[in-house]
């Protein structure tokens, strides 16, 4: 549950837990957290809850309440805030709001089936409004669709001028999400991602203090753009926010309001001046999404509608509690054992020292794919089923999603390199290779 805490001063420290959906601030014995300081009202400020987010409410105090550090008379609260009660500064934790989204959602069979149904519905409705912005790239889509359903990030390879950037700008308008974008540069420093502390000083009293002013990585969808243009230590401020949907700064760690997605893009042209990625990075990201030029057709419908007057009028089609809820339906879809030995197998048949490796993966790959790429392949089955209106996960769903969980997890050795063999071409011919479970297997 959230908390209020004193930040500076003699109680510095102290907190309370905020129980209630209704949490009165004051003087009064009668409020749920009695402040008996002198700038403190008798009834000074209440915290409430409604429409799933929480909101701070001025109940006529004598001096005021702010929310970093402009007066509020009811205003949102969002985790990490800084309030001054009077003269006294809080800081508002929303502790529980990643632990609650993750929280189960969705138990109940029927409506799984119900909600699965209605996600087949969705995706076409998706796709209809993003191809009034986008020509084409219509399996692009579904896999960036399947990642955010699967609660994934995603790495998106492809030639300047193929849209990546408005592509991902479009599905965030049609999800309803917020949207930032960084544009990564050699000097971008880790503090322009995630935040900064600045000082200041009260004009009134003197009183100095140092506020954190969140980055831009605070949002839904994060656009990640040209990653490899930004050192590895840089490139490291994502690490924490991928992994754990949380931000420390300071010594204070902030919760990501879910859903929280990167979607990171990459020229794989030119690479003068640019940092790789370190494996750890690309690890985090569920699909690595290559886009391909469009087909011929698609060009010439690219050159006319795009030279004219035009405006792209898109509506919203899913919500972030939507997602959160699709999130949880993926995770609780029952998958059977022969779909996870499949997945299991195709993965462990990217190590070279397996048993199960063929001779092309000894000849051609120095280092595979992690149990984290069995993970993936597993849930994004689950997805592209959820996505289909599809309560069955087969083996197929597997070897859909096998290209993007994997081609970024496999590491070629010179030979490849000489013969010009890369991972993407590697995946596809392991897939033909590695058979299905049998009888014997089990």
């Amino acid at each position: 549950m959230p908390i209020v805490k004193i930040i500076s001063g003699d109680q510095a420290g102290r907190f309370t837990e905020i129980n209630t959906p209704e949490f009165t601030i004051g003087r009064d014995p009668d409020c749920h957290w009695q402040v008996d300081l002198p700038s403190v009202s008798r009834h000074h400020a209440r915290i409430y809850s409604a429409n799933g987010e929480w909101r701070i409410q001025d109940l006529a105090s004598a001096n005021g309440t702010k929310r970093n550090g402009k007066e509020v008379a009811d205003s949102v609260l969002m985790d990490g805030d800084r309030v001054l009660i009077g003269d006294i500064p809080v800081l508002f934790e929303n502790v529980d709001r990643v632990a609650a989204a993750a929280a189960p959602l969705v138990t109940d069979e029927a409506e799984i089936q119900a909600t699965v149904r209605e996600m087949s519905r969705r995706t076409k409705l998706i796709e209809s409004e993003i191809s009034k912005a986008i020509i084409g790239q219509k399996q692009v889509i579904l896999q960036l669709l399947t990642a955010i359903i699967s609660n994934g990030h995603v790495l998106m390879i492809g030639m300047p001028g193929l849209a990546k950037t408005l592509m991902i700008r479009t599905l965030a308008d049609v999800l309803d999400l917020q949207f930032r974008r960084i544009q990564f540069t050699p000097d971008l420093m880790p503090s322009d991602i995630t935040g900064t502390d600045v000082l200041e000083v009260d004009e009134k009293t003197g009183h100095k203090e140092y506020r954190f002013i969140k980055g831009p990585i605070f949002t839904n969808i994060l656009l990640a753009d040209e990653i490899n243009r930004t050192p590895p230590k840089t490139q490291a401020a994502l690490l924490e926010a991928m992994q754990e949907h949380r931000v420390t700064a300071s010594g204070h760690t902030y919760q990501l309001a879910p859903p929280f997605f990167v979607l990171a893009t990459q020229n794989p042209l030119e690479q003068e001046g640019t940092y790789p990625l370190p494996e750890a990075q690309l690890d985090r990201f569920m699909f690595s999404v290559y886009i391909d030029y469009p087909t011929e057709a698609e060009e010439e419908t690219i050159a006319k509608v795009t030279t004219g007057q035009r405006q792209v009028d898109l509506q919203k089609v899913l919500t972030g509690m939507e997602i959160l809820k699709l999130q949880e339906v993926v995770r609780s879809m029952p998958v059977a054992e022969h779909v996870v030995k499949y997945a299991t197998r195709l993965v462990r048949a990217t190590r070279p020292a397996d048993e199960r490796a063929p001779d092309f993966i000894k000849k051609w790959i120095h280092c595979g794919a992690g149990p984290r790429a069995s993970q993936f392949l597993v849930i994004a089955a689950k997805a592209n089923a959820v996505i289909d209106g599809r309560l069955l996960v087969t083996a197929e769903d597997v070897r859909t999603a096998a290209r993007a969980v994997l081609r970024h997890r496999m590491f070629t050795n010179f030979t490849a390199d000489s013969e010009g063999m890369d991972t993407d071409k590697i995946v596809q011919k392991l897939v033909a290779t590695i058979s299905e479970p049998g009888e014997n297997d089990y």
